[in-house]
């Protein structure tokens, strides 16, 4: 819980900070630092015995800012008020504890006061099944200095004591005092006094009640529509807006005549995200903060004559949550999920989200890493072996792309336009051959490099300057340059280096003898005199020096007999700006490695680090930045972006998927840009310079609650629920969609679920490949729905079964991409959650059951479902996982069971028994499978916990509990969890296992922790949490007790066997001082724990 505070004579705020775990401190803002400084800290241990408030916690200040009361248990409110002499007047000190006979409270509000005593207003209902509302106003203070709490005794100090005629009244707004021109008297009878400006208004779904504060005189006016009103923002003393819960905003005007108040009026004004907050910034700017989708700035022109001018979104801010289902559609595969992704793409991963809800509704596809956004495809050519950038004479920028092919390179112009033209001739360079190497030159030259010759061009006259060419019978393998030297490799085995400022003079040249070959070789386009050089039989690399070919040191990229490293690549680069860090070295190994080296002045090697990028080769390309600084694009089969940010070197996933060969391409209509080649396509391309979320959203207007991926059809399913307000009238209706992957569309017609009769609800969507009545496998899509019959109708939903409480619907997709249904199987209950197992057999989550039924289809349009076994869980399934025959249940309030499939054996009948339970009470969320008999459990509290059945355990009641492997509390409740299969090195720390959704919009990657690595990791972080420390200043603000487990039976201590990688990434932040006192005693060097954290950092 948050709120503002502003001390008496301060500029600034304080910023009030309530957490679950009974903390409460003040916070501000120090613009020396750039930091936030703990100014008070609280702590009452008491407070956690009470009963929780049943509406929202609640923190208001008065409007002299002196006092703030909370709203937090049942019956109590908490009094503070902010120091009032000058020496404390940033202690915000704590006055009274007080009981109150208002439980039930449903909004509450301070009053602008003549006196300046302050006064709080209680909206409230008698009972928690009562459906009344009542009014009460109290003074906080009972004496003149207003210094002592007032006791809110019902019979002395209640001031106004009143019902509210609507009783769906739920809002207080309180109305700012005017001047008057005439001072108002206190009357004798206040029945006759008129209603002034300086009061509060009664917000009702049907009435509005305004009450003056002084004399307790009622205007009431009724709404032309109901509404159910959410949010409010004052504009003036006269207008406030209003939102309801449909996404309308509203503007409330108070009618006045001078400051007397004659009625009121609500109009609407537009549309927008449904409201969680409204914000008035001045000067006609409105926020409109949101939880249930995107939060908005507006600019407001209420005076425009057209309704639909009145708002302009200036900006919207990006909200995926709620996230309710998701789907992992790419994790370097693009398959099955039963297909093992990556470990390289696991920062690829693409996530299509169910977000928002109702009208908010929308699918979001989310991917982190280097966005690259296509401008155009110049043309469709394949088997490109190189690109180049160019400046023809007299351009200031880059215009000409030159395109290497085998046998071939061709040259295309742009003008200032845009346009382009093929050339047939350019400055004479040779177009009949595969071009190595081609790059402008300070001088006003141009390199350009072919098997055959090395040659200097003079743009302005198009001839050559001069050419070498190696001997007959030999050709030139490979070519590297910078503004002064040339290095290239004659048939592997010789090396010759040329000066450019020389006319291509030969400074020295060498042949290797025949145990070993040049594999690749780098000129480092920063560094004068040397180049790198990397060879086949040994696998090392040297740094050379380029007047006499000599090595000054070298570095073996193998560490055992067995290990075959090869360099395929290098670049030397400043990634850092030289006072963070030296140059690195960067190596592409043959196996899809990527290995780095910290390059000294003397050019020694230290830092060795190796990432994994692919299994192929990457092939570097350089791509300057400011400062004389670098990235580096690495292309393999998921192309990284390896780039410098905040004193490290970042390793970011780009979001292209089949780049070969890409160079910088600056031009005057294409600024900023990058020309890439792909295996058919050549195109140009808008490269960002640092890692982001991108976010793609699908707006649905109706909230997505089930999703399920195709990878056969290439479509989602989509599970909606459309929320609508007709005359009045809520109106719910289901419906089953499909959106393309590729286009991230709506395809095909979408079929509805329901009738005039009753509601069906989607409560479950699943995908599952069954074979079809011709024994082929087919794709299908399986749906869970749940009725809400319509008391005013038959209970009956359908086909004249009066039981039924659901049903199954399985679903095909014809030619046309529509949706076509197969089976419609009626059930006694709400279908919560559908699972199917390896063999085809479908799990059903009922109300009061779990069964297994088998799937058989007759004809292309008729099914039979037959039920096998059944289980009855503790109280309600809210969710299954499967794994093999072994199903989880994870249970509304038993934690999660175990249950076995057997299936039937000589005529008898399969079952469902029951292996293991979690005897722990815990309000279950979402089950997933990890790994080896592991499984991990979420519930409402926001802990997670990895269970395992205790198969070693002595006696049989020991094998059937599930024990606790390892806890943390998260902090936000989790919907939905899904299990991903990732291929990891046998060095690797940390191993993907599932991705979680949750309602605050979060997406948590979920990992185990290789057995060699987990002590070390697990005092790493312990060291870690003693040195950083959070804001609060508190006993229970470190991070063990922030990330301890929590729920009504237990409080923990800390986390137990589990990492919070956040954590960890933030020794990275810290200077290298605190960084050795953290790795003091654990035995890796600073060096050492740094990149271990590098390469975790590296997985999201």
């Amino acid at each position: 819980m948050l709120q503002k505070l502003r001390p008496r004579d301060s500029k600034t705020d304080l910023l009030f900070v309530a957490t679950d775990r009974f903390d409460y401190f003040t916070l501000l803002w120090n613009p020396q630092t750039f930091r936030l400084e703990t100014v008070n800290s609280y702590k009452d241990p008491g407070e956690r015995y009470m009963r929780d408030s049943q509406s929202q916690d609640r923190c208001l200040v008065d409007p002299s800012g002196r006092f703030m009361i909370m709203h937090l248990w049942e019956g109590v409110l908490n009094v503070w008020r902010m120091g009032h002499r000058k020496n404390n007047a940033m202690v915000l000190e704590w006055m009274e504890q007080v009981r109150l006979s208002e439980l039930f409270i449903k909004a509450s509000t301070f009053l602008y006061t003549e006196t300046g005593h302050p006064k709080v207003a209680f909206l409230y209902q008698t009972r928690a099944d009562a459906t009344d509302a009542k009014l009460a106003t109290y003074r906080l203070t009972s004496d003149d200095r207003d210094t002592v709490a007032s006791q809110f005794n019902p019979e002395k100090d209640r001031e106004l004591d009143m019902e509210v005629r609507d009783s769906t009244a739920s809002m207080l707004i309180p109305v700012r005092k005017v001047e008057e021109e005439v001072k108002r008297h206190n009357v004798r009878h206040v029945e006759l006094a008129k209603a002034h400006l300086g009061g509060l208004i009664v917000v009702g779904e049907t009435r509005l009640l305004y009450i003056d504060e002084v004399t307790k005189a009622k205007v009431e006016s009724v709404l032309k529509e109901p509404s159910i009103f959410v949010a409010w923002a004052e504009y003036n003393v006269t207008h406030y807006f209003l939102a309801d819960d449909y996404g309308h905003l509203h503007l409330l005007r108070i009618k006045t005549n001078g400051v007397v108040v004659t009625g009121m009026e609500v109009s609407r004004i537009g549309e927008t995200s449904r409201a969680s907050t409204l914000v008035y910034l001045g000067d006609n700017y409105l926020f409109v903060g949101s939880h249930y989708g995107n939060s908005q700035l507006l600019r407001l022109d209420l005076e425009n004559q057209n309704p639909k001018q009145r708002l302009q979104l200036i900006e919207s801010f990006q909200n995926i949550g709620p996230i309710l289902d998701f789907a992992i559609m790419d994790m370097g595969n693009r398959g099955d999920s039963g297909q093992p992704g990556n470990e390289y793409s696991s920062g690829q991963a693409r996530i299509v989200t169910c977000s928002g809800v109702h009208k908010d509704g929308t699918l979001r596809s989310v991917r982190s890493g280097v966005g690259l956004e296509d401008i155009g495809i110049l043309a469709d050519l394949e088997l490109c072996r190189g690109l180049f950038s160019l400046r023809s004479h007299g351009s200031l920028k880059t215009n000409i792309l030159v395109m290497s092919f085998l046998t071939e390179t061709r040259v295309f112009k742009f003008d200032h336009q845009g346009d382009i033209e093929e050339l047939s001739s350019f400055c004479g360079m040779t177009l009949d051959q595969q071009t190595l190497l081609a790059v402008d030159l300070p001088s006003g030259q141009i390199l350009h490099v072919t098997p055959a010759a090395a040659t200097l061009l003079d743009t302005e006259s198009g001839v050559a300057i001069t050419s070498w060419t190696p001997e007959e019978g030999r050709c030139i393998i490979n070519a590297s340059a910078n503004a002064e030297w040339l290095l290239l490799s004659v048939d592997g085995v010789g090396l010759v280096s040329l000066s450019l400022s020389n006319d291509l003079r030969i400074l020295k040249e060498k042949n290797l003898n025949q145990s070993d070959q040049i594999a690749c070789l780098h000129v480092p386009p920063q560094s004068s005199g040397i180049g790198v050089v990397g060879f086949w039989t040994s696998g090392t690399v040297s740094i050379i020096d380029l007047h006499t070919l000599e090595p000054i040191h070298g570095e073996s990229l193998r560490t055992s007999k067995d290990d075959t490293s090869i360099p395929q690549d290098l670049a030397l680069v400043q990634l850092l700006p030289p006072e963070v860090s030296g140059p690195l070295l960067l190596i592409a190994t043959q196996d899809g490695n990527v290995v780095s080296f910290n390059i000294s002045s003397d050019y020694s090697f230290s830092g060795k680090r190796r990432v994994v990028l692919g299994v192929t080769q990457a092939k570097f390309h350089l791509l300057p930045q400011e400062n004389n600084l670098y990235s580096v694009l690495a292309t393999t089969e998921h192309p990284s972006l390896i780039y410098g940010s905040e004193g490290r070197i970042v390793y970011s996933a780009v979001t292209a998927e089949e780049a070969a060969y890409v160079c910088p391409f600056d031009s005057e209509a294409f600024p900023d840009c990058v020309a890439l080649a792909t295996d058919s396509q050549i195109k140009l391309a808008r490269l960002d310079r640092e890692r982001k979320t991108y976010v793609r959203s699908l707006p649905l207007n109706e909230m997505v609650r089930r999703i399920a991926y195709s990878p056969k059809e290439k479509v989602f399913g989509l599970g909606c629920i459309k929320r609508e307000l007709v005359k009045g009238e809520e109106i719910v209706q289901s419906s089953f969609k499909l959106v393309d992957e590729v286009l991230f569309d709506r395809v095909g017609k979408s079929i509805e679920l329901g009738s005039p009769s009753y509601t069906e609800l989607v409560e479950c969507v699943t995908r599952a490949e069954f074979i079809d009545s011709y024994g082929n496998p087919a794709e299908r899509f399986l749906v869970g729905t749940s009725y809400l019959p319509d008391p005013d109708y038959s209970p009956a939903p359908s086909h004249g079964n009066p039981e039924a409480r659901g049903r199954i619907l399985v679903l095909g997709i014809d030619s046309d991409r529509n949706p076509y249904q197969i089976l419609s199987y009626q059930l006694k209950g709400a279908c919560r959650c559908l699972a199917v197992m390896d063999d085809g057999k479908v799990v059903v989550g009922l109300t009061k059951a779990v069964t297994v039924c088998e799937y058989k289809e007759t004809s292309s349009t008729t099914a039979q479902l037959t039920k096998l076994a059944s289980y009855r869980p503790s109280t309600y399934p809210v969710e299954i996982a499967i794994h093999g025959r072994t199903i989880a249940v994870a249970d509304l309030m038993k934690s999660i069971s175990l249950v076995d499939y057997i299936p039937a054996e000589e005529g008898g009948q399969a079952k469902l028994v029951e292996r293991a339970r979690h005897y722990q009470s815990a309000w279950s969320t979402a089950v997933g499978y990890v790994q080896n008999g592991l499984w991990l459990e979420a519930d409402a509290q926001g802990n997670l916990q990895v269970l395992r059945q205790n198969v070693d355990g002595i006696t049989e009641d020991d094998r059937k509990r599930m024990e606790l492997t390892a806890e943390i509390n998260l902090g936000e409740m989790v919907n939905r969890i899904r299990s991903i299969t990732v291929e990891t090195s046998p060095e690797a720390l940390i191993i993907p296992r599932a991705f979680l959704g949750t309602v605050e919009g979060g997406i948590y990657m979920f990992g185990t922790i290789a057995p060699h690595a987990l002590d070390l990791l697990l005092r790493f972080q312990e060291k870690v949490a003693d040195v950083i420390k959070a804001v609060g200043d508190s006993d229970n603000a470190n991070f063990r007790s922030y990330r301890a487990f929590k729920n009504a039976e237990r409080v923990g201590h800390g986390p137990f066997r589990f990492l919070d990688g956040e954590l960890l990434e933030r020794f990275l932040d810290v200077d290298e001082a605190i960084q050795e006192v953290i790795c003091s005693g654990l035995g890796p060097t600073v060096e050492d724990m740094r990149n271990i954290v590098e390469e975790l950092r590296r997985m999201h």
